[in-house]
């Protein structure tokens, strides 16, 4: 069990990383005009053009998966109730579709032909965050 409460405590450096880190690689595109889009500078371009998307964007790419990590580190230390683990294996849950938001503009923006669009590495550790974080949810609930 201490490995996954460390595993855990490390996702409050990791997911912060994860912002930080390109998502994509976009030579042109209609709604951001970035050479590397992550999660921070995309927000920070949604905010100025669809308010309501980018609250929905914040909540689930920062908001849900940071609350349940510090939820679930709680429950760990026995500082919460276990029984709130089901609310976070929701919350976990929750920045999952966050990725396939990601995916399904990727899939858009290279269906239309609109410039050349590659996927950075910070997509691939953001969802290795994502996992890592259900895949401690689980075991803290197992126990």
């Amino acid at each position: 069990m201490t490995i996954i409460k460390l595993l855990n405590l490390s996702l409050l450096v990791l997911f912060p990383l994860s912002w930080a880190a390109p998502l994509l690689k976009a030579g042109l595109l209609p709604f951001f005009s970035l050479d590397e889009i992550s999660v921070l500078t995309g927000l920070q371009s949604l905010w100025e053009k669809d308010i309501f998307l980018a609250v929905l964007v914040t909540f689930f790419a920062l908001v849900a998966p940071y609350l349940k990590t510090i939820g679930l580190a709680l429950v760990h230390f026995d500082l919460a109730s276990p029984k709130l683990l089901p609310i976070f294996a929701i919350m976990g849950k929750l920045a999952m579709a966050d990725i396939f938001l990601i995916a399904l503009y990727i899939v858009a923006a290279k269906g239309v032909g609109v410039g050349r669009l590659e996927t950075g590495w910070g997509l691939y550790m953001f969802t290795a965050c994502i996992f890592l974080s259900i895949f401690c949810s689980y075991m803290s609930s197992r126990k």
